[in-house]
């Protein structure tokens, strides 16, 4: 039961004249006790970050004391990857994927909804760290759908200012719903299916992730290849920031209570080289995080 890769087999993995060259994501879990071993895959490898999705979700469902594990997500996960010589690019960060509530669901349902699964809602994880703004699943109030759509866009703001990898699921970018359902493996069905073209506010939020995509690639402060490591001398890739604009204290760290963060992302120290040799900059960015009421 516990996880103890062979190394015969991981070298098999990068000699091979096709594996080799093919990008190898893993999704770290297995059954049995201990069997969950995010950060522990060898070099070459990137892994699917439940830490990150777990994080995020919390920050924003307004869960206290997460400032310090917001900041860690946002700055690549060196926490899990660091000590082992491993780069931000071993980080794929989501915030949905392939099972659970799809991005829509995540901010519209507490409860998971699979009856028609035919299990009796016995199956799917009951633990989504998901909030419904006051209603259950459809609704329409105004002030429930506002709040919703903002948190949609927190969500994915949140995703593509982040150092990693990132991956959107599919759908989530046109508000893809499965009505509640977090395990929808089952159905081949409007339940599953991603409603292309979309229309109304299902458009205006792919507009939305077009911008954020073109803005990330345009930028090298979200392309790093390395983590960020803060106030440092020479270079401070990034500072951190209360709501008054001042440098956040320790203290203010570990304020349970503080639901606010600035991101200040230094573009003219980056400290990366490009393919020719030369020092990369770009533009400095501030991204605002705010999930408090």
């Amino acid at each position: 039961n516990d996880f103890n890769p062979s190394a015969a087999f991981f070298d098999i993995l990068h000699q091979d004249p096709l594996l080799s060259q093919v990008k190898l994501i893993a999704e770290p879990w297995d059954i049995g006790a201990g069997g969950y071993q995010l950060g522990r895959f060898p070099p070459l490898w990137s892994e699917s970050n439940r830490n990150y999705r777990d994080n995020v979700r919390r920050f924003w469902r307004g869960d206290a004391g997460m400032l310090p594990e917001l900041a860690t997500r946002l700055s690549g996960s060196s926490d899990l990857y660091g000590s082992s010589g491993r780069l931000p690019h071993a980080s794929v960060n989501f915030v949905t994927s392939h099972d659970g509530f799809t991005l829509a669901d995540l901010v519209s349902y507490e409860q998971k909804h699979n009856e028609a699964n035919g299990e009796d809602n016995r199956d799917g994880d009951p633990q989504n760290l998901s909030t419904n703004f006051g209603v259950e699943g459809p609704t329409t109030d105004p002030a429930v759908l506002a709040l919703r759509y903002r948190q949609q866009r927190n969500f994915l703001t949140t995703l593509l200012v982040s150092v990693g990898v990132p991956m959107l699921s599919g759908g989530d970018e046109l508000g893809r719903t499965q009505m509640g359902n977090n395990n929808g493996y089952c159905h081949d069905s409007v339940l599953s299916w991603t409603p292309w073209p979309g229309e109304g506010q299902q458009l205006e939020l792919l507009a939305f992730v077009q911008r954020l995509t073109a803005l990330r690639a345009a930028q090298p402060v979200l392309r790093r290849r390395t983590f960020l490591s803060g106030r440092r001398p020479g270079a401070t890739d990034v500072l951190w920031l209360g709501p008054d604009g001042n440098e956040l204290t320790p203290e203010a760290w570990n304020e349970a209570e503080r639901r606010t963060l600035g991101m200040l992302l230094d573009g003219g120290a980056i400290l990366e080289r490009d393919e020719h040799g030369e020092l990369i900059s770009g533009d400095t960015l501030l991204t605002l995080f705010n999930a408090g009421p």
